[in-house]
């Protein structure tokens, strides 16, 4: 099965809730982040995605590693997604759906079985973001 690597955002707000984002054209929400451009390390990718995505400027010292994760790709039948994942703090009213984005949610436990998600979100970041 071939791998899609990416960096992605674990942001919880100040009342728990987890920022996702849906890409267009897509069904599943996800952490926000995506693929590197050449020569990128995992945090500079993640510093200029979250500013394409959603505008915000982050720097590199403001993500903290959480670990590498793999999970079924949400939208690329056959493959897996290699994550490295690092939490961050926004607040939301700083964010802005923007790029590719179709839309975001800030979620909670409850919401997660209405919601269409990633596997890499269930599987691994959301039990990850709710647990620290």
């Amino acid at each position: 099965m071939p791998d899609i690597h990416v960096s992605a955002a674990v942001i919880v707000d100040d009342r728990g809730r987890v920022l996702v984002v849906r890409k267009q054209d897509t069904v599943r929400f996800m952490q926000p982040g995506g693929k590197p451009e050449p020569g990128e390390t995992p945090t500079q990718t993640l510093v200029r995605e979250l500013h394409e995505e959603l505008g915000v400027l982050l720097d590199e010292s403001d993500l903290e590693p959480l670990g590498t994760f793999i999970s079924e790709a949400a939208n690329e039948p056959g493959h897996r997604v290699v994550a490295e994942a690092f939490a961050t703090t926004i607040a939301p009213e700083s964010v802005v759906v923007q790029a590719e984005l179709a839309e975001l949610r800030w979620i909670t436990p409850d919401d997660v079985a209405a919601l269409p998600l990633a596997p890499l979100s269930t599987e691994h970041l959301l039990p990850l973001a709710w647990a620290r």
